[in-house]
């Protein structure tokens, strides 16, 4: 498809506004699902993040990396076990866990935000005391899976006052010296958010956000009131892997997150689709 000079023009138009709304705000976007796998949909993130830093918008990217640790963990002989659909993390599984978040998937996004023209820099919650945790109480034990405890952002501001991009793994140090936990990461960036005071969290999955059926995209809910959310969960409407999330980005909007938004990762460049134009993406909790 040909994009017209008039139709180039009419998009940085609409974008203007939002731009000068968000020139030195804090964003915070939880990368993951099927844009953490196509190399299309990552160049297009990638994209995404650098034209929001160079546009004077303070962008904290926050990541796990399920498919790779699983991967990793295949061909060491070891079988991923889950439990209610959750990761088990036992010790040995979080030796991988660490290993594969700070180093293959943490460093390799650093590296393709250098690459597009980025400056960035990677790090993970045991960097700086930024994410204290304890082993998470629930009725299924899920080994060493972290609850949050405390978030430090020192090392955030300082990243972000030079004008880096933080690129943030979702693991997180224990009580005990040498104890480190697996973070979900949708609650890792919830936590940053409400520690940064963001005006907004982007939560990126592998749907178009919270629908009414579950089976038709078209039934897009596009805004939701954290009030309207009990609700919603007693008819139905939020359920399964969208109750967490939901949770997540409810429990940034209390703690002080202005807005928060659930977009489709599928759909290449949906970060600006959300933040610089009048229709939006996705769901946004406020």
């Amino acid at each position: 498809m040909t994009v017209s000079t008039a139709d180039r023009a009419q998009v940085l138009t609409q974008a203007l506004p939002y731009i000068k709304q968000y020139a030195g705000k804090t964003v915070v976007i939880k990368y993951g699902g099927n844009a953490m796998i196509s190399d299309q949909l990552k160049s297009a993130v990638m994209e995404d993040i650098i034209l929001l830093s160079t546009v004077g918008i303070k962008v904290i990217l926050v990541h796990g990396g399920g498919p790779e640790i699983n991967d990793v963990l295949v061909k060491l002989g070891k079988q991923p076990k889950f439990i209610g659909g959750l990761r088990y993390t036992d010790e040995e599984t979080m030796e991988v866990v660490q290993m594969v978040l700070t180093g293959k998937v943490n460093k390799g996004l650093v590296q393709r935000l250098e690459q597009q023209g980025g400056t960035a820099v990677g790090l993970c919650g045991l960097d700086g005391g930024m994410i204290k945790a304890k082993k998470l109480q629930s009725a299924l034990d899920l080994g060493l899976v972290g609850d949050i405890t405390d978030v430090d952002v020192t090392l955030i501001h300082n990243c972000l006052d030079n004008g880096t991009i933080p690129v943030i793994a979702s693991i997180a140090a224990g009580d005990k010296d040498g104890d480190v936990f697996n973070i979900n990461a949708d609650i890792a960036a919830s936590r940053i958010a409400a520690a940064l005071s963001a005006e907004k969290l982007v939560l990126m999955t592998d749907v178009r956000g919270l629908l009414r059926d579950k089976d038709d995209e078209d039934t897009l809910i596009s805004v939701v009131h954290v009030s309207d959310v009990p609700s919603l969960k007693r008819n139905g409407t939020i359920r399964g892997g969208m109750i967490p999330k939901t949770d997540c980005c409810v429990e940034a909007v209390r703690r002080g997150v202005k807005r928060t938004h659930i977009i489709d990762g599928r759909i290449a460049h949906s970060i600006l689709i959300e933040m610089l134009t009048d229709e939006g993406i996705g769901t946004m909790f406020l």
